[in-house]
């Protein structure tokens, strides 16, 4: 009995202690930071929040109509430049590195990368009075949160999540990570909130998002307001090889609003 008692003993401590070092390094297992990079065909517009300077890549074009893109966790939102300016030529790009990633200052957070897109948003529109939100995987539940706090004119979601809780239990299902994870992104929460028609892109062969977490937050829109494309046969990291991807972003960035 006293064998199986200390055994027991030492099972829990070590649980604990796991549990532990899960939630002081959970951040690391969220952001990836990106080295800063360089790009020929657009310019870095410096906007300041919280007292950390956000980098954001411009692509400038005349007209009222911009879009902001927030991308995932691991990626250089550079890479998107020239895939963005050919498939989306009627509007103004705004591409942000988070803070920590790509030359921005500070270190990411669920609520730094929430004021910094608020701060974004707010520069932005001083020049374009119709704006687009797009959001990529970790940068979905970025662009959610800021569509429920300002008025944009549509929202596109990719490979999107209704909460990073949920998609952490599907890796985690031994661990409580709904008492432990701090940067939450409960998108699905803030939809009621959303006045933007929404599009929301599927990879079909998602290995990262389960499908049925970005199926739970189309459907925590309002009844109509969420237009869900499937792009069959790629993957979380492929998606951008399927012409479907952006032809589907450009169609309903171009659809009039009815």
């Amino acid at each position: 009995m006293r064998t199986v008692l200390a055994f027991l003993v030492i099972a829990a401590t070590a649980y604990l202690a796991l549990l532990a070092l899960v939630y002081v390094t959970q951040r690391s297992q969220v952001y990836f930071p990106t080295p800063e990079s360089q790009h020929p065909h657009a310019r870095a517009l410096w906007v300041y929040s919280e007292g950390e300077r956000i980098k954001v890549w411009v692509v400038s074009r005349p007209g009222s109509r911009a879009l902001i893109y927030f991308g995932g966790n691991a990626e250089d939102v550079a890479g998107n430049i020239d895939l963005f300016a050919e498939a989306l030529p009627g509007r103004s790009l705004y591409l942000v590195n988070y803070r920590g990633y790509g030359g921005s200052t500070g270190r990411p957070s669920e609520a730094g990368l929430r004021a910094d897109a608020l701060a974004v948003f707010d520069h932005v529109r001083r020049e374009h009075s119709e704006i687009a939100l797009m959001g990529r995987s970790l940068g979905s539940g970025v662009a959610v949160h800021l569509a429920s706090a300002r008025p944009v004119e549509r929202l596109v979601l990719v490979t999107a999540y209704d909460s990073l809780v949920n998609v952490a239990r599907e890796y985690f299902r031994w661990l409580p990570v709904g008492l432990l994870l701090r940067d939450r992104y409960e998108s699905a929460s803030r939809a009621s909130e959303v006045e933007a028609p929404v599009l929301v892109v599927i990879a079909g062969e998602d290995e990262i998002i389960p499908r049925a977490r970005s199926e739970a937050l189309a459907v925590a829109f309002a009844p109509g307001q969420a237009r869900v494309e499937v792009v069959p046969g790629v993957g979380h990291n492929t998606l951008d090889w399927s012409p479907a991807y952006l032809k589907a972003v450009r169609e309903f960035l171009a659809k009039e609003l009815g």
